[in-house]
């Protein structure tokens, strides 16, 4: 199954949702698309993308103070877009961060 047609599958939309972005926006990285926002981040290089997530972070910080559920929602998902341009910048793959969550789990959970 494509990544488009995983897209339309809303129904199953959970946290599968990060692989599926995270392999777009490596697929951006690679091909030059006229107007695609992600390939621009790409373009400007590392310190682009790291202003982002700076000032995205902030934006959540503000919404959590002072906006409503769906703000703070929407700022969340900017932040971790932002994030995962990050990662690919820096090659390193969303399987990498799953596995130090679930060692911090497992230290959690006495495991």
């Amino acid at each position: 199954m494509s990544i488009r047609e995983q897209n339309q599958k809303q129904h199953d939309i959970g946290p599968s949702i990060i692989d599926i972005l995270y392999e777009i926006i490596l697929t951006r990285k690679e091909e030059d698309i006229e107007g695609s926002y992600t390939r621009y981040l790409f373009d400007q290089g590392i310190d682009k993308i790291c202003k982002k997530v700076g000032e995205e972070s902030a934006e959540v910080i503000i919404a959590s103070k002072n906006g409503s559920p769906r703000e703070i929602s929407c700022e969340i998902a900017d932040l971790l877009y932002h994030l995962l341009v990050l990662m690919a910048e820096r090659k390193i793959p969303a399987q990498e961060v799953y596995l130090e969550l679930a060692k911090r789990l497992n230290k959690t959970l006495g495991i």
